[in-house]
């Protein structure tokens, strides 16, 4: 018990008074050794190193660098024109166009706000000028955003995935028929809110438009047809995915597109490079309070704890997600992947729920966080983008975040929406 409130007054306590997660995360693990008596800086600077010296972790940098690079050399455009070219006509046409562009992308880069930037930056002018209301148009932006990280690839399941131990190739693979699930749950939104406000429609274009806009796109449309089919054809790892990607994006932009100078490219690097250095840090700081978690024997306190809901999975799993949606309220996903991974995944196990499917889980109502306030990182990116205030875009991403919770509990209580597809595609 006592570990536990040291655990929880400690982290945070910082972040309270607006130390940084990374640096409240190793305060955390500086107290727990402190309590447990063998307080030894040269250990913590041990684990704090052995947190980013990961083999798998060396896709984060380069998924960063493919979504960089997609945005920067003009993938992401031609992605959107492809899906405006298509389904633009209809009522409300750039809502779906927003979907359909948002599951595109996420097939992708696997960054929510990479995605969010780029949509949010073509798409809402345009719902602008066809009179679309602010408020459901930049909801439903952010919520096509939070698509990038269930369809692989995915930088959250490559942190879960090394965090707790869990294969990542089944991650990958378990958010691909959940994240077309996302697409068509928010088809459904838009219809009826198209329809209530009878949105106005862009003009038809002609198959030829059409076809040529298909061209265009057609070296962006090839990565996603490499990656996924690389990762289950054995051709190579989740890390060479990645990899592959940032190479892959960086040859269409500078060679086909043609739309990355190397002045850009520089920019591009070093935007890379920074969110690296942040998203790295903080996993070098979660591994010393991980590292003491486990020492402080946190896991088995817990299960103590949930023992009466050991024995009744789909009990167990709506707690956790009901505490997952409030802790994501507060937290952005990468720190809640790092301090709660660790914790929760061992518990899941206990109960007997495939720890595949629990990670799944995990990063899902992990990504709905990303839309609740007051945090709300992707509802942030929109309202910078739109110049739009965060009430606005709250108000507008309801809707949206109800559709999602639904999902949530579908997924909850039918499993098998999730491990059957896996199950057929591994």
């Amino acid at each position: 018990m006592v570990v536990t409130l040291i655990f929880l007054s400690v982290l945070i306590g910082g972040m309270v008074i607006g130390m940084p997660i990374a640096h409240s995360l190793v305060l955390t693990g500086a107290a727990l050794m402190w309590y447990l008596d063998f307080f030894d800086t040269q250990l913590l600077a041990q684990n704090l190193q052995a947190g980013f010296d990961n083999f798998p972790l060396l896709a984060v940098p380069f998924f960063i660098l493919a979504g960089e690079l997609m945005n920067a050399g003009g993938l992401s455009r031609r992605i959107i024109d492809l899906a405006r070219a298509f389904v633009g006509h209809i009522p409300g046409g750039l809502g779906y166009v927003a979907i359909g562009a948002a599951v595109l992308l996420a097939s992708m880069s696997g960054s929510a706000i990479a995605d969010t930037a780029a949509l949010a930056t073509i798409l809402l002018p345009m719902m602008r000028d066809q009179k679309y209301p602010d408020s459901y148009s930049a909801g439903l932006l952010a919520s096509g955003g939070i698509i990038a990280p269930i369809i692989p690839p995915s930088m959250p399941f490559v942190i879960y995935g090394v965090t707790t131990n869990t294969s990542i190739s089944k991650l990958f693979l378990s958010g691909v028929v959940p994240g077309l699930f996302m697409g068509a749950f928010l088809i459904a939104a838009w219809w009826f809110i198209a329809r209530k406000y009878q949105l106005s429609s862009g003009e038809r274009v002609d198959w030829g438009t059409r076809i040529k806009a298909l061209f265009k796109s057609f070296w962006a449309m090839m990565m996603p047809v490499i990656i996924l089919g690389g990762l289950k054809g054995g051709v190579f790892t989740p890390t060479e995915a990645a990899v592959v990607a940032a190479v892959y994006a960086l040859f269409v932009s500078m060679v086909v597109y043609r739309e990355m100078s190397w002045h850009k490219l520089y920019e591009v690097f070093l935007a890379a490079a920074k969110t690296t250095a942040v998203v790295m840090f903080l996993c070098g700081a979660a591994t010393v309070t991980a590292y003491m978690i486990t020492l402080a024997d946190l896991p088995n306190m817990l299960a103590d704890s949930f023992a009466g809901l050991l024995d009744k999975p789909v009990l167990f799993m709506a707690v956790m997600m009901i505490f997952l949606l409030v802790v994501g309220t507060a937290m952005d996903l990468t720190p809640t992947i790092l301090i709660f991974g660790p914790v929760c995944a061992p518990l899941a196990v206990k109960a007997g729920i495939d720890p595949v499917y629990f990670g799944f889980m995990f990063i899902y109502v992990g990504c709905i966080g990303l839309i609740t306030p007051p945090v709300g990182t992707v509802q942030n990116v929109v309202a910078g983008v739109g110049k739009l205030r965060m009430e606005t875009v709250i108000k507008g991403t309801n809707p949206f975040l109800m559709v999602y919770v639904l999902l949530a509990a579908l997924f909850v209580l039918f499993p098998q929406l999730v491990t059957a597809p896996l199950k057929w595609m591994h």
